[in-house]
């Protein structure tokens, strides 16, 4: 089956409809990305897939070795707690600089994802709760904690995909970012960092597999 693109810019839309269905799941880990069969479903040329497929390599959401397709890296437990044993630190510095104030962008970013319709692909989830975090530690106001933060950004988006199968309810996960913000507005500090580690620890310390 084709699927159309509009001609804005055919590496950047098939690369955020490859995105799209990489955040969603729908690509699974292991499946291979063979730039021959994706130029004939998406009806585009093979260098426009190459590029397309370099820029995701590029963001850490697909990987490609010598003589291999690219393909959507797999996130085990593992992963996730080496992820978080580099996060918890980053955001509790965050949490340090922010507690005691509201942060206009993560609550609007929470409104979004309250916001999407029930069918809306779990990308869009992903997206929103990136956005969030992200605008958590901006407001702390240290470019370099910024630049540490952004070289997890593709591990914790490919987490989320995982979480998926945790969170089938999209309300619960909303639930419970409403009460982290709600937690590091109000503090004092010491509560806001602690309602951080149980978010962390709640939040990723699940298997879905389990």
């Amino acid at each position: 089956m084709t699927l159309p693109l509009r001609p804005v810019s055919t590496v950047g839309a098939l690369a955020d409809a490859l995105r799209t269905r990489v955040l969603s799941g729908e690509i699974e880990p292991g499946t291979p990305l063979p730039e021959q069969e994706i130029a004939a479903s998406y009806g585009v040329a093979r260098p426009t897939v190459r590029e397309a497929l370099a820029s995701l390599v590029h963001e850490g959401l697909l990987r490609r070795e010598r003589n291999r397709s690219a393909y959507v890296p797999e996130v085990t437990i593992s992963d996730l707690q080496d992820l978080m044993y580099v996060r918890r630190p980053l955001e509790d510095l965050m949490v340090r600089a922010v507690a005691g104030r509201r942060v206009p962008a993560a609550e609007a970013a929470l409104r979004r994802w309250d916001a999407l319709p029930a069918d809306a692909p779990w990308s869009e989830s992903v997206a929103e709760h990136m956005e969030l975090h992200q605008a958590l530690i901006e407001a702390a106001g240290s470019p370099r904690l910024e630049r540490l933060y952004s070289v997890l950004a593709a591990e914790t988006r490919l987490g989320m995909v995982r979480l998926r199968a945790v969170y089938r309810d999209r309300d619960v996960v909303v639930r419970e970012h409403r009460e982290l913000l709600d937690a590091i507005a109000e503090g004092p500090v010491e509560h806001a960092r602690a309602a951080m580690a149980a978010h962390l620890s709640h939040t990723w310390g699940s298997d879905p597999h389990s």
